[in-house]
C-alpha cells in the first residue's frame, strides 16, 4: 500500500470523528492494556489451555484508543506482510471489528497465528512512534489477535474473494507459514493451488513446533479451513522429492512450484555423550508431544522419554517451548543452559518472562561440554563449561568465552538440544539445477524468491535457515507476486 493510499484512508470521515473525540495528549496518557493470563501454578498442568487469554471488547477498544493515527505510520515499516495497521486499529476503536479483520486479511492469511507468535516487539510495535515519546507501543499484536479471535468465535469467518480461475496450476512443498501465505495469495489471483505436506497434519511448524499453550491447534485449523473454503487443495502424507518427483509434478500439470519445506534438520553440538539415551533434539521432543500427543494422556501410541531433571540447551523461543513443555510433562527441575547472559537471550521477552514464572531455572553463562551415563547407558549428568562475555562478534552481540578450568556438573536424566536447525535436505538433494548455499539453503533472488530453476520459487526457513513465522509469510507473499508475473509472461 502506497503512502498516498494510506493518507486517503486516514482522511475518511469516521476517522476524523475519532480524532476529535480524544486529543493526542489524552491518548498518550492511556496505559497499555495488560492481557489476562492463566496463573503459573495452574497453567503448568495443562498442554492445551493458552497462557494468554485474549482481550475483551472493552480492553481492545481502550488499547486502540492509544494509537495516534500517524500521518506516516512507522509501524507498517516493520510488518513483513504489509498489514494496514493504523486502519485496522482505528476500526477496532470504532468497534467495527468485522471491518478490522477484513483489513488484516487483505494481506495476511494467518492473523490469529501472527497475533500470538510474531515478535511484534522487534517489528510493528518496535517501530511504533510512541517509543520515541518514551511511551509503551500500541499492543498491535494483541489487537490483531483480538480481531481474528472475534471473527472465529462469532462463527462468521469469511473467506476473502478470489478472482476467476485462470487455468493454471501451482503447488507448494510443505504447509508451513510461507507455503500457506503463498497459497492464499495465489488462490486469490485465480490459480488452482495444491499444498503438499509430508506429515499427516497440515500446518508444518505451526503444528509440530509450537506448543498449544502458545498456539492452539484449533486456531491453526480454523485458519487452514478458511484457505480450504477459498479452494486450496491440501494433500498430506506426500513427500515431494521422494514419493513425487519434480518431473512428475509437471506431468501432473503444475506450472509453478513453491518450496516451503522448512528447516527440520536438527543441529547438535558434537560433544562427548551426545549419543546417550535421553539426549534428543527439540525437533523430536516437541514433534512427539505437540503433533503426536505423546505423554499427554490422550491414548497416543507415540512414546516419549520423561525426566525428573531436564536440561534444555539453547536460548531461543524453541528452547523456551521445550523447557516449558518439560515442566508440563512432570519434570521436577528444568534447567535452561545458555552460553550468554540473560540480556543476550534471543527468545521473546514475553516467553522468557512466562518461563521464569513457571519455575524454569536459567543457567546462563554456561555451555554443555560433555554428558555422563548411568549403568544403563542413559544420561545422568551434564558437565557445563562456565563462560564469560568477551568482545562483540560480527552481529554486535558479545561473544561467550570459556573461563579456563572452571566447570560445573549438574544432574540430567533428559537433555533437549535446542541450538538451531538446518534446512530440510530433501528438495535440495532431489531437485536438479538448484543453487544450494554452503548452509544447505536454496539460493533465490532477494526480490523474486525465484531459484536457479525458473519455475521453482522458495521461501521461509529453506531459504533463511531458521526465522520467524511472519518473515516466512513475507517470503511466501513475495514469491506469489513474482510467480504470478513469471507465469503471465
Amino acid at each position: 500500500m502506497t503512502k498516498e493510499e494510506i493518507l486517503a484512508l486516514r482522511n475518511e470521515p469516521w476517522r476524523d470523528e475519532l480524532r476529535k473525540k480524544m486529543s493526542p495528549k489524552d491518548r498518550g496518557a492511556l496505559e497499555r492494556v495488560k492481557m489476562p493470563e492463566l496463573t503459573p501454578d495452574y497453567r503448568v498442568k495443562t498442554f492445551t489451555e493458552e497462557v494468554q487469554q485474549g482481550l475483551t471488547k472493552e480492553m481492545a477498544v481502550a488499547e486502540a484508543q492509544r494509537c495516534l493515527d500517524c500521518a506516516d505510520p512507522s509501524c507498517m515499516k516493520g510488518c513483513p506482510v504489509g498489514i494496514n495497521i493504523p486502519t485496522f486499529v482505528k476500526q477496532i476503536e470504532n468497534e467495527d471489528f468485522e471491518g478490522a479483520i477484513a483489513t488484516i486479511k487483505k494481506t495476511s492469511s494467518l492473523p490469529a497465528v501472527c497475533g500470538r507468535v510474531c515478535p511484534q516487539e522487534k517489528q510493528c510495535e518496535g517501530n511504533c512512534i510512541k517509543l520515541k515519546m518514551k511511551q509503551k507501543p500500541v499492543a498491535i499484536g494483541y489487537l490483531e489477535r483480538f480481531a481474528a479471535d472475534y471473527e472465529r468465535e462469532s462463527g462468521k469467518m469469511k473467506a476473502p474473494e478470489c478472482a476467476a480461475k485462470n487455468g493454471k496450476k501451482v503447488c507448494t512443498v510443505g504447509s508451513g507459514p510461507s507455503a500457506l501465505a503463498f497459497a492464499a495469495d495465489m488462490i486469490k489471483l485465480g490459480y488452482d493451488v495444491t499444498v503438499f505436506e509430508a506429515l499427516h497434519e497440515i500446518g508444518g511448524v505451526l503444528k509440530y513446533g509450537i506448543p498449544e499453550f502458545r498456539l492452539p491447534n484449533s486456531v491453526v485449523d480454523a485458519e487452514i479451513d478458511t484457505l480450504r473454503k477459498m479452494g486450496v487443495n491440501f494433500q498430506p502424507n506426500t513427500i515431494i522429492g521422494k514419493t513425487i518427483s519434480y518431473e512428475q509434478l509437471h506431468e501432473m500439470g503444475f506450472d509453478g512450484i513453491f518450496v516451503g519445506s522448512g528447516a527440520g534438520l536438527p543441529r547438535f553440538m558434537n560433544i562427548p555423550g551426545e549419543n546417550l539415551i535421553g539426549v534428543m533434539s527439540s525437533n523430536e521432543y516437541l514433534t512427539r508431544i505437540n503433533l503426536m500427543g505423546a505423554g499427554r494422556g490422550q491414548g497416543a501410541d507415540t512414546p516419549v522419554l520423561k525426566g525428573k531433571n531436564v536440561v534444555v540447551c539453547g536460548g531461543g523461543n524453541t528452547a523456551m517451548d521445550s523447557a516449558r513443555t518439560a515442566k508440563r510433562m512432570g519434570a521436577e527441575t528444568v534447567t535452561l543452559v545458555y552460553r550468554r547472559g540473560l540480556d543476550e537471550l534471543p527468545a521473546r521477552a514475553e516467553e522468557v518472562h512466562h518461563a521464569m514464572e513457571e519455575g524454569i531455572d536459567f543457567h546462563v553463562l554456561h555451555n554443555p561440554i560433555e554428558y555422563h551415563a548411568d549403568e544403563n547407558g542413559r544420561v545422568k549428568e551434564a558437565v557445563l563449561q562456565v563462560m564469560e562475555l568477551g568482545e562483540p562478534d560480527a552481529s554486535g552481540r558479545r561473544s561467550p568465552v570459556a573461563i579456563e578450568g572452571k566447570t560445573e556438573t549438574i544432574p540430567a536424566d533428559l537433555v533437549i538440544v535446542a541450538i538451531g536447525v538446518s534446512p530440510n535436505p530433501i528438495i535440495p538433494t532431489n531437485f536438479k539445477g538448484l543453487e544450494i548455499s554452503k548452509k544447505g539453503t536454496i539460493v533465490v533472488g532477494e526480490e523474486t524468491m525465484q531459484s536457479a530453476v525458473s519455475d521453482v520459487f522458495a521461501g521461509g526457513d529453506i531459504v533463511r535457515g531458521g526465522a520467524t513465522v511472519i518473515l516466512a509469510m513475507g517470503d511466501g507473499r513475495k514469491a506469489a507476486g513474482a510467480m504470478d508475473e513469471y507465469l503471465k509472461k
